[in-house]
């Protein structure tokens, strides 16, 4: 029925003198000029028509899946089969007769075209589907990149056996049955994307690690915030602004800290201590105590204090001279519990969290006081800017309490010593 129609044609331009084989290269040109023609009005009524109409009726609508889906060009990629569809048909209504070998190539190349289009379209409607998922409360702690890169591949693979079975014009089941001899093979290419595909699953099953993160791994030379989870990679952008990649599965075969735990906490833990030169440690007399009576920190404390001692020294019949068995107040005591006081009133310390003043074990380097408290402030700037606030505080008052920051020798204290 589809080639008599030519042939009636055909026959009657013969039947008027004109030249057969003229005839034919004629119609088959014509026909060529027509589908090239009716394929670009298919594929103008695909783009400017539908897609234009599509577009308003979605502007109008109050979701946002399918304003995420036009914008990821899922319309607009699948809109390219229209055209495709048009020759693919036609050629084989008008030349299925006259060049069944043109039509059978043309026949496979077009379904080889559908096939990459629609593997096109596939892949932005996953990218849509992903950003219409990271909409959802539920992406904050289970990202998905892995999984739709997976779908992906798999996508791929398919429409990859399906072209081969048009090209090479064998069964699938050809192409599935030889897939077993290349099983190894197939491991050993696809080893990295296997090992990603088995750590992002456990990766968002433990909820260990999500975009938006802050993790080290001091094996990797990194720190910095998590950008991008994949199938195979994880994207880290470090604090000097650097980009770092390493293998998903390297998060679960290797340790990493998850800075998370301290964002959520409220808090940012500062620790950090002081050597005291072991040398300026004493007890105060009266005066010193007087001294530091003044200091508004301490007034109610030493009040307090030296009531509790003298007390205590009268009831165990202690005389004043008696400097070894009465109790007495030391200066780098006092100075300790200043900093407490110091740090409990600083607006910007949280005192809910941990809060401890405390010697640590005497060394060669005098006596460490560690400070180990935890600021309001998690941010990394405003984080160090109150730390060194601290301590600068902290050493420059520390001769009002007659003590002194240990500091091994340096060139000017041997230069001291000749003269």
């Amino acid at each position: 029925m589809k080639a008599k129609l030519i042939e009636q044609i055909g026959n009657w331009l013969v039947g008027l003198g004109i030249n057969q084989d003229f005839v034919f290269t004629l119609i088959a040109i014509v026909a060529l000029i027509l589908i090239v023609i009716l394929s670009f009005f298919a594929d103008a009524i695909a783009k400017k028509i539908i897609l234009v109409s599509l577009q308003r009726i979605i502007a109008k609508s109050k979701t946002q899946w399918d304003d995420i889906l036009f914008k990821k060009k899922v319309f607009n990629n699948l809109a390219h089969i229209a055209p495709a569809l048009v020759i693919y048909y036609l050629f084989e209504y008008v030349f299925v007769t006259s060049f069944p070998e043109t039509v059978s190539f043309l026949h496979a190349a077009i379904l080889v075209l559908i096939i990459v289009i629609s593997l096109i379209t596939i892949s932005s409607f996953l990218n849509g589907l992903h950003e219409i998922y990271y909409t959802l409360p539920i992406s904050k702690n289970r990202p998905i990149s892995g999984y739709v890169q997976l779908v992906k591949i798999l996508f791929y693979f398919i429409g990859g056996i399906l072209i081969l079975s048009i090209i090479f014009d064998k069964e699938l089941g050809y192409f599935f049955t030889g897939l077993g001899a290349f099983a190894a093979v197939l491991i050993l290419v696809f080893k990295d994307t296997i090992l990603g595909f088995v750590s992002s699953i456990q990766l968002s099953a433990n909820n260990m690690v999500k975009p938006g993160d802050w993790i080290s791994m001091p094996k990797q030379n990194t720190d910095g915030i998590v950008t991008e989870i994949n199938l195979t990679t994880v994207k880290i952008q470090n604090w000097d602004k650097t980009i770092s990649t390493v293998p998903t599965y390297s998060l679960i075969s290797e340790s990493f800290n998850n800075w998370k735990g301290m964002e959520e906490s409220g808090g940012r833990r500062i620790k950090r201590h002081i050597s005291i030169d072991m040398k300026s440690i004493k007890f105060c007399d009266d005066i010193l105590i007087e001294k530091f009576k003044q200091i508004k920190l301490l007034g109610n404390y030493l009040n307090k204090k030296t009531h509790e001692i003298e007390d205590d020294n009268i009831k165990n019949d202690l005389p004043i001279s008696d400097n070894v068995n009465k109790r007495q107040l030391t200066n780098i005591g006092i100075f300790r519990k200043y900093i407490e006081e110091y740090l409990d009133k600083h607006p910007k310390i949280n005192s809910d969290m941990t809060f401890l003043i405390r010697q640590l074990q005497p060394n060669e380097k005098g006596l460490p006081i560690e400070i180990y408290v935890f600021s309001k402030n998690q941010e990394w700037v405003g984080f160090e800017a109150i730390q060194s606030d601290i301590f600068d505080h902290l050493l420059a008052i520390m001769p009002e309490f007659e003590l002194k920051v240990f500091q091994n020798p340096t060139g000017d204290d041997f230069r001291k010593l000749q003269f």
